[in-house]
């Protein structure tokens, strides 16, 4: 069965270390739908956030051979929905005189916050999970949706559940 996997992964921050992690889902035929990595609270460690979608079987092997790598010292799969996932997207939106009330209701609806204005545009900051960002798109793309970018999923374990649960 095909569906979404955040996998996060534990690695020593080296040289390449992202090339091999990348590497295993590339040579499997498995496309990556988000990648985040970012240093840890511990000395010379990082955090790789993947998202991805596939096979149940086949990422359960990718996530074993994750684990055979050298420079990975952990990896969770937040796959059975163990984990608080968040997304930051910046979002240029057309703010004509017709519209402007309604982006300002949609920003306010989803807790978002406007970044910059100007006379034509307003720039929007939205923070949380990957389905609420999705949501203020769907809404905003009628309006105008001139530009879009997103940070990806970072991912932590619910309770004790994460590296040392």
């Amino acid at each position: 069965m095909h569906h979404s996997h955040t996998i996060s992964v534990l690695v020593e921050n080296e040289f390449g270390v992202l090339a091999r992690v990348s590497g295993l889902f590339s040579g499997r035929g498995f496309n990556i739908d988000s990648l985040t990595v970012a240093p840890t609270n511990e000395e010379g460690l990082s955090r790789v956030t993947i998202v991805t979608r596939g096979d149940d079987n086949i990422l359960e092997q990718i996530t074993k051979q994750l684990n055979k790598l050298v420079d990975v010292i952990k990896v969770i799969d937040f796959s059975d929905g163990s984990a608080i996932e968040r997304e930051m997207a910046l979002i240029k939106v057309t703010a004509e005189d017709e519209s402007r009330a309604e982006v300002l209701r949609i920003v306010d609806i989803f807790r978002a916050k406007i970044i910059d204005v100007t006379p034509k545009s307003y720039t929007i900051e939205a923070t949380g999970a990957p389905i609420k960002i999705d949501a203020i798109l769907e809404l905003l793309r009628p309006l105008g949706l001139k530009e879009l970018v997103r940070t990806g999923a970072v991912a932590i374990g619910r309770g004790a559940k994460g590296w040392k649960g």
